[in-house]
């Protein structure tokens, strides 16, 4: 089930503006796109085989739900979220997966463990073959998965617009060699919701979203090339020679007048 229609209450066939809407979205949690990246219509329309109408659509839902940012006379780009935003995104995701996995613990079916497992499974084999965005969707569809199966819709929604910044959040500041959500932490969890029962569950679920919080580090600015940062000198003046005498005032052409042309 694709994005979109996990927002609705009645699931319905996609339509041209859905497959767009899925598509940024799937691109943006799996990395694809990267933070701060431009959405240009014209391109997006020439990627999904659709018209301009259609992508404007798109953009602009994504924009409602905070996806993307839409902005007057500049068009769509890929957020740009800070390291102070992972607090309260964390702390949403606390509360809201603590719930869900206390819901589910001891609770699940054999068909859904199933379920589960397939889904690490999955996430596993990419890691695996060093497929770094397949892994990311299947870490973000695990989740969501949860979500799903505790019967709230209200848990899928929240859920669906934390996980987009929580992505964004781990492509600028996780940790170099440490990957965003491994599977053998999913396994973990799963073990946990079958044997731990509601309370080891939920303990489970908020050590993982702690130890995924605590891989963020402040990154230092990118270094900006040469040529800007010395853009500003290339019309100045050059500064003084240290000990060097100070130039002459410069003179009007009235001072250096001949003294017959000077004022008595």
């Amino acid at each position: 089930m694709n994005a979109t229609t996990r927002r609705t209450a009645t699931p319905r066939p996609p339509t041209a503006t859905d497959r767009v809407y899925d598509g940024i979205y799937r691109a943006i949690v799996e990395h694809r796109l990267t933070p701060g990246a431009r959405l240009r219509e014209e391109e997006l329309a020439e990627s999904f085989a659709v018209s301009r109408t259609v992508v404007r659509q798109a953009l602009q839902r994504l924009a409602q739900d905070q996806i993307v940012d839409l902005r007057h006379n500049r068009g769509a780009q890929v957020p740009q979220p800070g390291l102070e935003d992972a607090a309260p995104v964390f702390d949403a995701r606390r509360v809201v997966e603590g719930e869900i996995a206390r819901r589910l613990g001891g609770r699940l079916s054999a068909a859904q463990a199933e379920e589960l497992r397939l889904i690490v499974e999955a996430e596993a084999q990419a890691e695996a073959r060093g497929d770094s965005a397949a892994a990311i969707g299947l870490s973000g569809e695990f989740h969501r998965a949860l979500a799903r199966l505790a019967g709230n819709p209200v848990f899928v929604r929240l859920l669906d617009e934390l996980l987009p910044t929580t992505s964004l959040l781990m492509a600028l500041y996780k940790q170099p060699g440490r990957p965003a959500c491994v599977a053998h932490r999913h396994q973990e969890m799963l073990q946990a919701l079958v044997d731990a029962g509601a309370a080891g569950s939920a303990a489970e679920m908020r050590r993982h979203l702690d130890e995924l919080e605590r891989s963020l580090t402040p990154r230092p600015p990118p270094m900006a090339p040469l040529r800007d940062v010395f853009a500003a000198y290339r019309e100045v003046a050059p500064m003084p020679t240290p000990g060097a005498s100070a130039p002459a005032p410069a003179v009007s052409a009235d001072a250096v007048a001949s003294p017959g042309r000077r004022r008595r």
